[in-house]
């Protein structure tokens, strides 16, 4: 149960959209949220063919994918852009019986294949074989459900992120954890180093922990799980490099959460109520009692 409170000073700071999985994001003046999360958030993603299904490529085991631009058209369709290379126009595949099947975690769904000239373009950005990248469009006849253990009976499903369709993360906890690193200035480390597609300001820090709805507009997103992070949080989203264990050695001193298997930043939500949502818009907060 959650006692909904509407602190005055709660408003959305941030909204960002990944389309394609692991490679750059987009920041949004509005963002309409859809039951799969913000519209055309991770509907695309790159996938190594030498597994049967295919796997997921993220930044995990290829950084140099945050370095890739993303823009994306009216009607679905991708610009990409990297430095060193022509920039790219990818279309929505229309040929359907170009179907992969493929692997998010323990998820197996179907994927639509981009084509040879996409599979190609980043086969070159991330140093592997052409033969073996594929850039694949979620296949929307399916769903991919979220855990039920997190998500309950809400229904909620997602397209190719981690596991659930939203990530909401505090800029007060970024501030807390960088005073706690001793990194300030230009040493501080971004928010984007979490991909979160909400960002509150307003809170305490760590007071998301306690949240269990939040209202933006006709928006109801219900945060289910602490987002455990990975090495992902290391690499600079601008260069792609990994120049220290930050933030993970510093979350590791005060955010453990053994139960769940690591580190947590963030919370992951699912999508309630859908609608669009404004930076600026002030946030009504359910807290869990």
């Amino acid at each position: 149960m959650s006692l909904e409170q509407s602190p005055a000073d709660v408003k959305i700071a941030g909204l960002f959209s990944y389309p394609i999985k692991s490679c750059g994001g987009i920041s949004l003046d509005a963002a309409e949220f859809l039951t799969t999360g913000v519209r055309k958030d991770r509907a695309w993603m790159l996938v190594d063919t030498r597994y049967s299904p295919a796997r997921f490529i993220t930044q995990r085991e290829q950084p140099a994918l945050a370095t890739i631009g993303v823009q994306v058209a009216a009607n679905g369709a991708l610009h990409v852009a990297r430095t060193g290379a022509e920039a790219m126009n990818i279309d929505v595949p229309a040929d359907r019986s170009k179907l992969l099947r493929v692997k998010v975690w323990s998820s197996e769904v179907f994927g639509i294949d981009a084509g040879d000239a996409a599979s190609a373009w980043f086969a070159a950005a991330i140093g592997k074989s052409a033969a073996h990248v594929r850039l694949v469009s979620f296949h929307r006849d399916y769903q991919r459900l979220c855990n039920g253990l997190y998500a309950g009976d809400s229904g909620a499903h997602t397209l190719f992120a981690d596991g659930y369709p939203v990530l909401v993360t505090n800029q007060s906890s970024l501030d807390d954890l960088n005073r706690r690193a001793n990194r300030s200035g230009d040493l501080a480390l971004p928010m984007n180093r979490f991909r979160p597609n909400v960002v509150l300001t307003g809170l305490d820090a760590w007071d998301e922990d306690h949240i269990d709805t939040l209202s933006v507009g006709n928006v109801v997103l219900k945060l289910v799980k602490p987002c455990v992070r990975c090495e992902i949080t290391t690499t600079d989203q601008t260069t792609g490099s990994r120049l220290s264990d930050e933030p993970l050695n510093t979350l590791a001193r005060f955010r453990n959460n053994p139960d769940l298997g690591g580190v947590t930043f963030g919370w992951n939500a699912v999508v309630i109520s859908g609608g669009l949502a404004e930076l600026g818009q002030p946030a009504r907060l359910g807290y869990r009692f």
